[in-house]
């Protein structure tokens, strides 16, 4: 699997760096050319990116440099290790997404499907038995449906036969009529029934995770819906009348004030005691049968722009304020219907119709052998389970399906991937449960495909991706040779304090030492005399395992002003601090020093000056070894 992983990344970072026709070679680095339409890629996208542009020239030194450490990290392996091919591939597929113009397309469909939809309200009865718990209990079910549905052509009542027979929880109340629904308020393949059958009609029994289904049309109509916002004044809990007259002073209160001219939206932010508040009490749009009585009516019959009088629901005092009705834009529902497409059967209807495409795109072919192959061994094996999936892996090369020009995916990456540990000892069942999970795996295969083929096509995806690559190599090269090493380099820290001390003197004193937290005062009596006890090399650990959680030890370098404590305990300033669960306080170790007396009383500083001596030592090593050779002429091509 490594070697696969290794040679499709191999060929990834070749197709990336392909020769476009027209593309002319603007540079060459370590033996890699470096072309005209990426480096004018990076260049604008900085540009835009940058406060005060910078010029060509300027750019220009700054692209060697970052190419010269790209060159550093690929020397040193860092794109042919696991870890970092697995995050690549991962970026390559998300990046790819954008790009993959059929799942854009698909998408919009069931957008602007599902928002013309929500343009209608639809009328409907409901009948409802349940999924069997096994394939010939379904099919029976469905028959039985089918003959339900006969009787209602007939003219039985379906009231009547919905009380007896439907297993739907709400016939109870409702005998099963629910009434208008809209778009997006149940799974897509139930609307989708609800949508395309004609009013006065009703459905043929269908299916969906919930059970076995069928509608009738009663009506349509057009949708008229209200957006608007609200203030409200919510009644305690078993509110008492009085408590409720609280609430009716309050809100009258408010209304006076927008009477007056107040602005309703910094009044419902003020005052409003529901979620909406803190946008401004703004409820969005919603229908009928959304919103409790009297509000919806209220809601409805308002004028838009006006403003409500005062009024009770259960919940406590409102005002409303209507802001418009009708049916909301699409840019109000986007963001809606989007959501419900991503948790329904459309996500899966588009993840489908891009696999067909890509399919038929690439030449996709099942290999006739591979079922015959499956069901053979799967009879000699006379069950699924992990010795079955063992035996059919070891060197089992045999193609389960071919792409693109000599694309193939080999079976035991399959059977490698499918869970064993439960036993399936029906032959079929087993052969069934395998080739279901063959669409996934074409899913997985032809995607990738589809994304190094992008690579060769799309200028605009290659170059994106090339920034990505590049950038995670830059990343791990600088933290190998710059920051990583700088911190590890105690010695080189150390030495080069020594060489550079006065650089690191301080302005003005600083504690350095330990600040002891005390739970009480009697806890930091007992510590005061146990410290005698304990020799210095050992004292931090012998108070903690004595005292634990009594006390918390601080170890520090802080000046005047950077710390509560130390500016309490050490330089005697400012009020005693408060820490939760902590009210003493006392030097355990240390005190006030006027200038550093070791590297780590600077580590920082002298961290970051040594990462920078390190940055220089790269860029003239990086020079020596990568130098760069620049075509002029294509230079002056940049645009």
């Amino acid at each position: 699997m490594k070697a696969k992983l290794l040679i499709s990344s191999l060929l990834l970072g070749t197709a990336i760096l392909a020769i476009a026709k027209g593309d002319p070679v603007l540079m060459t680095i370590n033996g890699k050319d470096i072309k005209l339409s990426e480096f004018e890629y990076l260049y604008h996208k900085n540009n835009q990116q940058q406060i005060e542009k910078e010029t060509l020239e300027q750019y220009l030194d700054r692209f060697v440099l970052y190419k010269q450490k790209v060159a550093d990290a690929e020397a040193a392996g860092i794109d042919t290790t696991t870890l970092f091919i697995r995050e690549f591939e991962g970026y390559q597929r998300d990046l790819a997404e954008p790009f993959m113009t059929e799942d854009t397309t698909y998408h919009w469909q069931f957008v602007s499907e599902a928002y013309e939809r929500t343009k209608k309200e639809i009328d409907i009865d409901h009948f409802m038995l349940p999924l069997g718990a096994n394939p010939a209990e379904t099919e029976a079910n469905i028959a039985r449906m089918d003959s339900i549905r006969n009787c209602v052509l007939a003219g039985e009542k379906w009231e009547t036969l919905a009380e007896q027979f439907s297993s739907d929880p709400s016939k109870q109340r409702n005998r099963g009529h629910y009434g208008y629904i809209t778009a997006n308020m149940f799974p897509y393949e139930f609307e989708n029934v609800v949508y395309t059958t004609p009013v006065g009609e009703v459905s043929k029994p269908f299916r969906t995770n919930y059970g076995i289904h069928m509608i009738r049309v009663n009506n349509s109509r057009d949708r008229n819906d209200v957006h608007a916002k609200h203030i409200l004044k919510l009644f305690p809990r078993d509110a008492t009348e009085e408590q409720k007259a609280v609430c009716k002073a309050q809100i009258d209160s408010i209304y006076a004030l927008l009477k007056a001219g107040a602005n309703f939206e910094e009044m419902a932010k003020k005052e409003s005691q529901d979620g909406s508040a803190r946008n401004g009490g703004d409820l969005g749009w919603f229908g009928r049968g959304r919103m409790v009585q009297p509000f919806e009516d209220i809601a409805f019959d308002l004028a838009d722009g006006a403003i409500s009088e005062p009024f009770a629901t259960r919940f406590g005092y409102h005002i409303i304020k209507k802001v418009a009705h009708g049916v909301p834009s699409l840019a109000d529902v986007r963001n809606g219907i989007e959501t419900a497409i991503t948790r329904d059967g459309r996500a899966q209807l588009i993840t489908q119709r891009r696999l067909d495409d890509m399919k038929a795109k690439y030449n996709f072919r099942i290999n006739p052998e591979f079922e015959n192959y499956l069901t053979k061994a799967l009879e000699a094996s006379g069950k699924f389970d992990s010795t079955f999936v063992a035996d059919n892996v070891k060197g089992n090369n045999m193609p389960m399906f071919t792409y693109g020009a000599k694309e193939s995916a080999p079976v035991k990456n399959l059977l490698s991937q499918l869970n064993s540990k439960v036993a399936i000892p029906s032959v079929e069942i087993a052969k069934e449960y395998i080739m279901s999970k063959v669409d996934a795996a074409a899913d997985a295969a032809l995607s990738q495909y589809h994304a190094q083929e992008l690579v060769k096509s799309n200028p605009d995806y290659r170059n994106l991706l090339n920034e990505y690559r590049d950038g995670m190599m830059l990343f791990e090269i600088s933290n190998q040779r710059v920051w990583k090493a700088a911190n590890k380099d105690t010695v080189g820290l150390e030495r080069y304090f020594d060489q550079n001390r006065a650089k690191y003197a301080w302005d003005e004193p600083h504690f350095k030492g330990i600040i002891l937290s005390a739970k009480n005062d009697t806890v930091l009596n007992l510590i005061k005399a146990d410290i005698a006890k304990f020799g210095a090399d050992t004292l931090t650990d012998a108070l903690h395992n004595k005292y634990g959680n009594d006390i918390r030890m601080e170890r520090m370098v802080v000046k005047k002003g950077e710390n509560p404590y130390a500016d309490y305990a050490a330089f005697h300033v400012g009020d005693k601090p408060e820490r939760k669960g902590y009210t003493e306080f006392m030097i355990l170790e240390g005190g006030v020093i006027s200038q550093p007396q070791e590297m780590s009383d600077v580590r920082g500083a002298v961290t970051s000056d040594y990462q920078d001596v390190l940055e220089q030592q790269w860029k003239e090593e990086l020079a020596r070894k990568y130098p760069a050779k620049i075509n002029k002429k294509v230079l002056k091509q940049v645009k």
